[in-house]
């Protein structure tokens, strides 16, 4: 209780200090109680721009805060755009913890000493952020491989530090007029969450797993290989990767590495994870991407650091694909029917007001030339329409639309005139063939075949089952919702059976066609 009221009282001398509460009564209804507040803190220098305030208070505070203002400046959606501007200046810079520490977390965890576990095991740790910190260690069979460790005492640290964050954001919810719009109780809980993932490595040893299969033989991105027999919820270890990071775009043009072709790749690389796996690094930006220069691997990018993913199911990808098409065809009444359809829009919101607002955000950019356009940033206007309208903005979308402008600015860093539009759309449009015309009836096919196989057999004996229980209650309104359900079913299976005989019938006859054809040809 001591230390927590001695944090509390740290916060708030910084937050005095920063004029942090300045910021908050700048919503009051009567400006007298912030000319009040500044009366009493005459001492203090304000003048500066408030976002930088900010920024610099939370960093004073540490590395808890600061991650809490890279998720905030992620939050575009809800924060004013001169604080989110500046909040992407937040760097995670943490000293390094002892490695005595590190070794006896090691050793707790993996039941071993490091000079057991290992045949070599480097004490000066070579990369620490605010989670965790990186050893490089040499298996016994001679493999090498990165050590990532967990900083002792983190959960206690950040149950403290977020419950204060709790309270703070219940204060600004209550006392501040924008509090409430800006959700501070649900944010702070988003990080909470957030931040609690992080501390589980093997959750970040799974994802990497995860994006290593879905990139297996690709020859675009590399993911280390973990070994699951050293890995536990505070210590990982997994293959060393070796490459030179990407934001030393002198080193890689010096090594002959094509910039514009790895800016194209990166934006391929992004539109993979999100489109067709439905599963994506979060946490794209550049000192956690190395391209490798070894020969037989040269050019490709290597993803690092993988406490972050995010996830789109097949409804949201369906929303991205309705959007991403009506948008290529500026066809904005859909747009807006696309955001009302999927519930993200009350049931009451007016199509054309929607479609009015949604055409004045998009058509000035459009007009212009498509180099000079951003994609992150047609996304984050159309969220920032869509608060007036009281859109819900999905946090999966929110993470899809940081990476985004993380991807964007990464290409455009290695090659100027990037043309994300041009570079995205071929891909974008071959998706959306797959899933919504033809093919993609085809490959869903393909997926309800082999449920509704199951479910055939067993239609003669739920259809007695539900007629004789409709019989016997037919007062019943849960007996005849059954029914109706059941027949609908029926239907369904049956149009089913239809299509598959229809096909399978018109595929068989086109067979026996060709091969009378090419005997009569060999005659």
């Amino acid at each position: 209780m001591l230390l927590r009221s001695l944090r509390l009282f740290k916060i708030l001398r910084v937050a005095v200090l920063y004029g942090l509460d300045e910021i908050a009564t700048s919503g009051f209804a009567k400006p007298r109680i912030a000319r009040a507040i500044n009366m009493v803190f005459f001492w203090r220098d304000i003048s500066a721009p408030r976002g930088e305030r900010l920024r610099r208070a939370l960093e004073d505070l540490g590395p808890i805060f600061i991650k809490f203002g890279q998720v905030l400046s992620t939050r575009r959606d809800l924060m004013p755009p001169d604080i989110a501007n500046e909040l992407t200046r937040l760097q995670d810079r943490v000293p390094p913890f002892d490695s005595d520490l590190a070794i006896l977390q090691i050793q707790k965890s993996l039941g071993a000493h490091p000079n057991e576990l290992f045949a070599s095991f480097e004490r000066t740790p070579v990369a620490s952020a605010s989670i965790a910190q990186v050893h490089f260690a040499t298996l016994k069979d001679g493999t090498e491989v990165a050590v990532k460790v967990l900083r002792p005492g983190m959960r206690s640290t950040i149950d403290n530090d977020i419950g204060l964050m709790h309270v703070a954001a219940d204060w600004l919810e209550r006392w501040w007029a924008d509090g409430r719009r800006l959700k501070a109780k649900e944010v702070v809980g988003e990080f909470d969450k957030y931040l609690h993932d992080e501390l589980d490595l093997m959750r970040e040893a799974a994802n990497a797993s995860q994006l290593r299969r879905n990139f297996a033989g690709s020859d675009l991105l590399m993911v280390p290989e973990m070994h699951w027999d050293y890995c536990s919820s505070s210590v990982i270890v997994m293959e060393r990767m070796y490459g030179i990071p990407i934001s030393q775009t002198e080193r890689l043009r010096d090594e002959g590495v094509d910039l514009s072709k790895l800016s194209r790749d990166g934006v391929e690389i992004f539109f993979t994870q999100v489109f067709r796996d439905g599963f994506f690094h979060a946490d794209m930006h550049p000192g956690n991407i190395l391209v490798s220069v070894a020969p037989e691997t040269f050019g490709r990018y290597i993803a690092l650091d993988f406490g972050i993913v995010g996830t789109l199911n097949d409804f949201d990808k369906d929303y991205l694909s309705q959007n991403f098409l009506a948008f290529f065809r500026r066809d904005y009444k859909r747009v807006a029917e696309a955001h009302i359809e999927s519930g993200w829009a009350p049931k009451e919101t007016r199509v054309d007001e929607l479609e009015a607002a949604v055409r004045a955000c998009c058509e000035p950019i459009f007009d212009r030339p498509l180099k000079d356009i951003s994609f992150g940033q047609v996304l984050l206007r159309l969220f920032q329409t869509s608060r007036r309208f009281n859109v819900e903005v999905q946090p999966q979308l929110v993470l899809l639309q940081k990476t985004l402008l993380n991807v964007e600015g990464l290409g455009r860093q290695l090659d100027p005139d990037l043309d994300l539009w041009k570079t995205a759309k071929p891909y974008l449009e071959r998706w959306m063939s797959e899933q919504i015309g033809w093919r993609g009836f085809v490959e869903q096919l393909k997926v309800e075949v082999p449920r509704y196989s199951r479910l055939l057999p067993q239609l003669p004996r739920l259809a007695h089952q539900a007629l004789t229980q409709y019989t016997e209650g037919q007062n019943q309104p849960q007996h005849a919702e059954l029914l109706k359900k059941l027949v609908s079913e029926q239907r369904r299976t049956n149009m089913l059976l239809g299509i598959i005989v229809y096909f399978g019938g018109g595929l068989i006859g086109g067979v026996v066609v060709i091969q009378i054809l090419m005997h009569l040809l060999h005659l």
